[in-house]
C-alpha cells in the first residue's frame, strides 16, 4: 500500500491528543521510514473533548487527504466527535484527490463508513499510534498491512455459531454503528461480514445498541459476524451470552474473541474487501 519514504498524515478527527503523545506517535511512524505531517485541529474553545472545532477538524482532514504528497491518513486516536464533522467535508474534492489509505478505529468508525459510501475505498480498522491501547504488537500489525501484507488471518476463541461464510468486511465500533443508524453514510450489513467491538459499555447498553440495529433492519442480509474485544464491558461471559441471545437467531456464522478493537496488540483488518469465516478463523486477502 505504501513504501518507506512516503508521506503520511496524522489526523485528529475526534478527541484531542496531548502534544507529547502526538510527538511520540509521529516519531514512531518516522522510525518506519515515513515522513509525517501532523494535522491536529487545535483546541475547541468550549468543548474540551474535541480536538478543535468541527470546522477545524474537517478542514484538517480535508487538507490531509487532498495533499498530493500524502499517501495515507492515520487517525492519531479516537475519543468522540468524528460524526460531527462529516457533513462539513467536501466529498467531491476528496474524490478528485484519488484513493488514499485511511487507518483508525473506535470513534472513527464513522469515517470508515463515510469513506466507503462516498469514495468506495478500502480502509483499515486498526490500532492508533496515540491511542490508549497502542503497543508494539499493534504497531507491527498496522505497519505490516500498510507496507503491503496481503493476507490477514485471525483465530477466534470460539465459534459461537459454527459455519462458513463469505462477504465484504464492514462494521467496527458498535456504539458508532448504532448511533449512525439513519445517517447517509451508514452502510448496512447486507451481504457483509460485520466486525463488532466496544469498550466500557454496560451489558444492557450493548443490548440496547444491538436491539436498535436489529429493529432498524440494519442486519438484514448479513452473512457472518466477527466479534472483537469488549474491554471494560463487564464479565466476558455476560457479553458472550448477550450477543448469542441477540445475534444468534440471525443464524449466520459468528466468531467470538477475535483480537481487534480496544485491546493491546490490536489486529489491523481491511474493510471493504471480501473476508471469509471458516474453521473458527476470519481471513481476508
Amino acid at each position: 500500500m505504501i513504501r518507506p519514504g512516503d508521506t503520511v498524515a496524522l489526523a485528529t478527527p475526534a478527541g484531542p491528543v496531548a502534544p507529547e503523545r502526538l510527538d511520540a506517535a509521529a516519531a514512531e511512524l518516522e522510525s518506519w521510514g515515513l515522513t509525517v505531517k501532523a494535522f491536529t485541529g487545535g483546541a475547541h474553545p468550549r468543548l474540551g473533548y474535541l480536538a478543535g472545532t468541527d470546522e477545524a477538524r474537517a478542514a484538517d482532514f480535508q487538507a490531509a487527504w487532498v495533499d498530493p504528497a500524502v499517501r495515507a491518513v492515520i487517525a492519531a486516536r479516537g475519543g468522540y466527535g468524528t460524526q460531527r464533522m462529516l457533513d462539513l467535508l467536501d466529498w467531491d474534492e476528496l474524490r478528485a484527490a484519488g484513493p488514499k489509505v485511511f487507518a483508525g478505529s473506535s470513534d472513527v468508525t464513522a469515517l470508515h463508513q463515510a469513506l466507503a459510501a462516498e469514495l468506495g475505498v478500502v480502509t483499515l480498522f486498526s490500532g492508533m499510534p496515540a491511542g490508549t491501547y497502542w503497543d508494539a504488537e499493534a504497531a507491527d500489525r498496522l505497519r505490516s498491512v500498510l507496507f503491503g501484507q496481503s493476507t490477514v488471518e485471525l483465530a477466534a476463541e470460539e465459534a459461537l455459531v459454527p459455519g462458513d461464510a463469505s462477504g465484504v468486511l464492514t462494521g467496527g465500533n458498535l456504539s458508532l454503528l448504532a448511533s449512525g443508524v439513519g445517517a447517509p453514510e451508514q452502510r448496512s450489513a447486507d451481504g457483509a461480514i460485520v466486525l463488532l467491538e466496544d469498550v466500557s459499555e454496560a451489558v444492557y447498553r450493548i443490548d440496547r445498541m444491538l436491539t436498535q440495529l436489529l429493529r432498524s433492519g440494519w442486519f438484514a442480509g448479513v452473512r457472518g459476524i466477527a466479534l472483537g474485544s469488549w474491554t471494560g464491558c463487564g464479565a466476558p461471559e455476560s457479553v458472550r451470552g448477550l450477543v448469542l441471545d441477540r445475534l444468534g437467531p440471525l443464524g449466520v456464522p459468528m466468531l467470538w474473541g477475535l483480537p481487534f478493537g480496544h485491546r493491546p496488540g490490536a489486529a489491523t483488518i481491511p474493510l471493504g474487501v471480501t473476508g471469509t469465516i471458516s474453521a473458527g478463523r476470519l481471513r481476508c486477502g
